[in-house]
């Protein structure tokens, strides 16, 4: 089983996170469309959707989710540059990001 599957299974509703679902992906992307990670309240995380600055990207808004306990559609674009030489992977994602258990007060 997938670890991010397990972790879902094992999930205690009483500890606040979202679901992170790469529901698009349109060019060279690091991951595919259904890809999942787990990210808790306490900036934890299982599982993965690419690494790099577009996946902390969607764990700050995964954070925000979970405060707010909405969920929400994130657009995360991987071209051009990022302020060095490094071309990042060419493509687009967008991933949807659900809260678990009850929002952090």
């Amino acid at each position: 089983m997938s670890d991010w599957l397990d972790a879902i299974l094992a999930h205690d509703d009483s500890i606040p996170a979202a679901l992170v679902t790469i529901v698009t992906a349109v060019g060279s992307t690091p991951r595919e469309v259904g890809a999942r990670m787990i990210v808790y309240a306490d900036g934890r995380f299982v599982g993965t959707i690419g690494g790099g600055c577009g996946e902390a990207e969607v764990r700050q808004a995964a954070l925000d989710v979970i405060d707010t306990g909405k969920a929400r559609l994130v657009k995360v674009d991987l071209r051009g540059f990022y302020g060095d030489d490094q071309e990042v992977c060419g493509g687009r994602i967008e991933v949807l990001v659900e809260p678990l258990g009850v929002p952090v007060p």
